[in-house]
């Protein structure tokens, strides 16, 4: 079984090479470096098996607008080594992530990702909770309440750190 534990900085190479595999461009992977170099990777953590890593998750930090009395991290990406799909490996990648993000004091996660998968984990349509994005993302923008009142206000503008721009098409 896989071993969740904190990525490390000699990890990147190793977490490059998941994140090429499970993705068809290097975009992603380009993402999570831009991410650990300007400090915005708050959380990242790695799935090993046998010394070796086949998974990855990381958590960076949001935007809210107007500001608000809770704190936010976005998950994303989340990458798992195809032959080591369907086996939970990003099921677990996710639960701990989202257990350290609560540690850190965060009051909500969010992720832009398809509904059937995040919604196992308890992740709800945004929209549902009055919640924004500036990405062409309805459905796929879900929230996680880590906390009771965790969640920023009604009609609130949720922001993904600036690493992300050009992943997905701004609103406008």
């Amino acid at each position: 079984m896989e071993k969740i534990r904190r990525e490390q900085p000699e990890d990147g190479p190793a977490v490059r090479r998941v994140l090429e595999a499970a993705f068809p461009t290097t975009a992603e992977a380009d993402l999570v470096e831009r991410l650990h170099g300007n400090g915005k990777a708050v959380i990242a953590l790695v799935a090993e098996d046998e010394g070796r890593i086949v998974g990855h998750v990381v958590f960076s930090p949001l935007a809210i607008d107007p500001l608000a009395g809770t704190v936010g991290l976005g998950l994303g990406p989340l990458a798992v080594l195809p032959d080591h799909e369907k086996h939970g490996v990003g099921r677990r990648l996710v639960q701990n992530g989202l257990s350290e993000c609560k540690k850190w004091g965060a009051g909500f996660v969010t992720v832009l990702g398809e509904p059937d998968y995040y919604g196992r984990f308890g992740f709800e349509s945004a929209r549902e909770h009055g919640l924004r994005n500036e990405f062409a993302a309805d459905e796929h923008f879900m929230v996680f309440e880590l906390k009771n009142h965790g969640l920023p206000p009604r009609d609130s503008m949720i922001r993904y750190a600036p690493e992300f721009s050009g992943m997905v098409k701004p609103l406008g």
